[in-house]
């Protein structure tokens, strides 16, 4: 992209937020359009300034998830780079399936993290290298767990599903309109498959599964990401 770089600062640590505002005024190809310190503020900041680049807390006063959302909908042209301290999988998840281009971690270089912007603000995906390689190790440790709910029948996942939501087995039957005891048999099959003892651990299985595949949409960016990220060192070698 052309011209000088806009970007939108919101992180409710007034200090921490001053600071990487003005190690970004220094760089010559960003400009800093504006500061918030909540979700709300990020929205409206999205609105009214249209940055190309939004760095946003994950934890801050309101829904930062919701906001990414409404952001992302709302400024097709801004792209939304959470910059953070947490490490946690579900955050990293929920903020790229909210619309997040990217997830970097604070302590970052000043270097890195304006690495970051530009390749966000190009509409590429950035993650903190050393959390992608931690991510994507875990996303590929789930496909195992994956595998024992992808043999369960299209009848299986429907009774489980029941069953997760809090019914017996009687209630699976009638809402069915199933015998309890052949509810049963599928619940003997299904606790098989997923090689587990009672059904609370394979409610516990399936929601733990159902949890990731909303992750599933995002495991292409962290390919892409790892592919850019590998070119990147063999270019530099």
């Amino acid at each position: 992209m052309g011209g000088r770089i806009r970007i939108g600062i919101v992180d409710d640590h007034p200090l921490l937020r001053q600071g990487v505002a003005a190690a970004l005024k220094r760089i010559a190809d960003f400009e800093v359009v504006e500061q918030g310190g909540s979700a709300e503020e990020a929205e409206r900041i999205a609105t009214k300034y249209k940055p190309d680049v939004m760095l946003m807390d994950v934890h801050m006063p309101g829904d930062s998830f919701a906001a990414v959302r409404a952001i992302v909908s709302g400024n097709s042209a801004t792209r939304v780079l959470m910059l953070t301290v947490s490490e946690s999988e579900e955050d990293a998840y929920a903020a790229l399936e909210a619309g997040a281009k990217g997830y970097v971690l604070k302590g970052v270089s000043g270097p890195e993290l304006a690495q970051a912007i530009r390749s966000v603000a190009m509409g590429q995906t950035f993650i903190t290298p050393g959390f992608a390689s931690k991510l994507i190790s875990n996303l590929q440790k789930q496909n195992g767990d994956e595998k024992s709910v992808n043999e369960l029948t299209h009848r299986e996942e429907q009774i489980i599903r029941e069953v997760a939501n809090g019914l017996t087995n009687r209630e699976v039957a009638d809402k069915l309109s199933l015998s309890e005891k052949t509810v049963k048999h599928y619940m003997t099959s299904i606790m098989q498959k997923l090689q587990v003892r009672n059904r609370v651990e394979a409610v516990t299985a399936v929601l733990e599964y159902w949890k990731n595949r909303q992750a599933s949409r995002i495991r292409s960016q962290f390919a892409a990401h790892r592919e850019v990220e590998t070119a990147a060192n063999g270019d530099s070698d």
